[in-house]
Formats: structure tokens, sequence, C-alpha cells
């Protein structure tokens, strides 16, 4: 298939232009169907950075970021593209959590039943106001991560049954110098094997799949205490888009993702040794992360105003959870 205008050769899916952007007859504006695998490396970079406009490197429509944006989601075909050093270049890997919660009232349901727990918080939904509510996609680098983390601790146990015994054997020896004696001789307590070291040594190690939310502000999307159901993400696809809801953009690159990804492991990392051991010093966490996924997660947003004080309250519309509140 050629440009009629350029003469340039196309895929059999585009709906314009690489070269011209001119739209293919009978394609542009349609129903899109599933993107296509991502380009070969030699045809990814699709434009220098900085660019304002350029065309996606699965369709050919163009595209047009926002300032500060650095992975943009394609609105014809769903093909994502990130700035990176070289320029802009096509998420090589681009997936979704397929929503399962997309009426309003049900999202609603979830939140009722999260809100209304317990007997001091009984009607608590029902006297509160819903002041906005949207169903948006929101980008998170899925970044794989492997963690080593070595530490040394103190052997309470032993480092009180060491100092018990010293305690008895200085009274014993104490004793025996002071004059307590049998039959005119002073008994003194004979001490054998070395002092016990309660310094011990361990290390915990770890393989993430590690959600960095793509959006700077939307720091109330990271997951914290909150887990996606990664396995059961699946390709990106814009057909299972409900009507209506945006699918967003982001402003944080795969590279900066990958850092934050290493500073979430290594916290997790460091309070598990923590919670396996007291005294811990000497902790020292090696991570190392592989090339990130771009996912997209369905989250109902709602603000809440209850008798004049906002909250914020985020479901996962695949998992149909709660995902965070914030007051």
């Amino acid at each position: 298939m050629f440009c009629m205008s350029c003469r340039a050769e196309l895929p059999p899916n585009a709906k314009f232009c690489f070269s011209c952007g001119t739209p293919v007859p009978g394609a542009a504006g349609g129903p899109a169907g599933a993107p296509p695998p991502p380009p070969p490396d030699s045809a990814k970079i699709a434009a220098p950075p900085g660019a304002q406009s350029f065309n996606c490197p699965s369709c050919g429509a163009p595209l047009h970021p926002d300032p500060g944006e650095m992975v943009v989601s394609c609105d014809y075909c769903g093909a994502s593209v990130s700035l990176a050093g070289t320029g802009w270049k096509a998420v090589g890997k681009h997936s979704m959590l397929l929503p399962k919660v997309t009426d309003v009232d049900a999202a609603l349901a979830v939140v009722r039943t999260y809100l209304d727990q317990g007997f001091l918080h009984r009607k608590q939904f029902e006297e509160s106001k819903v002041v906005e509510q949207k169903l948006s996609f929101v980008p998170f680098w899925v970044v794989p991560t492997a963690a080593t983390t070595n530490y040394t601790y103190t052997d309470i146990a032993v480092g009180v049954g060491s100092t018990v015994g010293s305690i008895a054997a200085a009274e014993l020896l104490g004793s025996a110098l002071g004059g307590n004696r049998r039959g005119g001789f002073a008994v003194i307590p004979v001490m054998a094997g070395p002092a016990v070291n309660p310094t011990r040594q361990d290390a915990i190690t770890g393989q993430y799949d590690f959600p960095v939310v793509a959006v700077k502000g939307m720091s109330a999307y990271q997951p914290k205490d909150y887990q996606f159901a990664l396995t059961e993400r699946t390709v990106f696809d814009k057909k299972a888009i409900p009507a209506g809801a945006p699918v967003l953009n982001g402003d944080l690159g795969e590279d900066a993702a990958s850092h934050a990804a290493k500073a979430f492991v290594t916290q997790l990392q460091t309070e598990a040794a923590h919670k396996r051991h007291h005294m811990v010093s000497g902790l020292k966490c090696d991570v190392e992360t592989s090339d990130a996924e771009l996912l997209h997660v369905p989250i109902w947003y709602f603000l809440l105003d209850h008798k004049g004080e906002k909250s914020m309250v985020l479901i996962d519309s695949h998992s149909a959870r709660v995902m965070q509140t914030v007051a």
C-alpha cells in the first residue's frame, strides 16, 4: 500500500502516512484494531527530542505531545512512544488491566462498602456528597527488579544469654574472693570456652515487577501496600477502553521510573530486614533493573465531601477494590 500524496510505502494497517501525515482513504477516523507488533529497532526513532508533533511509528497518525510529556499513546491505534536520550521511540511492551467495573454506580457501591465499615462509620457514605468522579486509564512503568540485601544484626537471645552468664560468673567469683569457703578452701568457678559473639549476618533476595506511576503529579496513585493483579494484564487494546474514558499520557520516562523502582525496592528490602531481625546494621542493598513495560490501569477517581471535609478515593476498576484513600 502506498500514500496517495507522496507515494511512500505504508504498512497494511496504516491510517496516516509516516512521511507526510496524509490520511489513508477509508482508514482515518475509523475503528481502531489491535495494535501491530513494534517496528524493528532501526525504525523505532520517531522524532528528535523536543519535537512538538510527529507521526505514530505504528499507524502513522499524528502525535502532539504536550509540554513535559514523555509518554504518549496514540489515539488511533493505542501504540505508545516514550522520550529517551536518543529521541522518541516506540514502547516495546504495552499492556493493560481490563476494566471490570465500568458503571459508576457499581464503583460507588465499592466506595460505600469501604467507607461504611464498622459501627462508628455507618452512614458515612450517605452523608457524603460526590463532588467529582471519573474513570481514567493511568500509565505505570512496570519495572522488572532483582534485589539482594546483605546486613548484620544482633542476636538478642545470644547477647542476653552471654550477659547473664557473665553476671553469674562475676557473682560467683566475687563471692569466692569475699570469703565464701567450703572446708577451708575458696570455691573459684572455672569458665571454659570462648566468649559468644551475638553479631550475625543475613541476606534477603527478591524478584519484583514493580509498578511506578508515570505521572509525577499523581503520587497518590503510587501503590504502597496495594498490589495490582499484574498476572492478569494483557496486551493493550484500544477496543477495550470504555467510551469516554481517557488514556492518560505520562511525564515520567523509563529511566526515571527505573531509578524510582530501585528506591522503592530498597525500601521494601530494608523494611523486610527490620521485620525479620531487631538491631539491624551494615545494611547494603544491590538492585538491578531490566527493560520496563508500559501498563495502563483503569482507575476510578472520586472526590467526596463529608460535612465540609474533602477526601479522595481511588478504585481499581480491574479488581473492584479500594486502592487508596487520601483525606
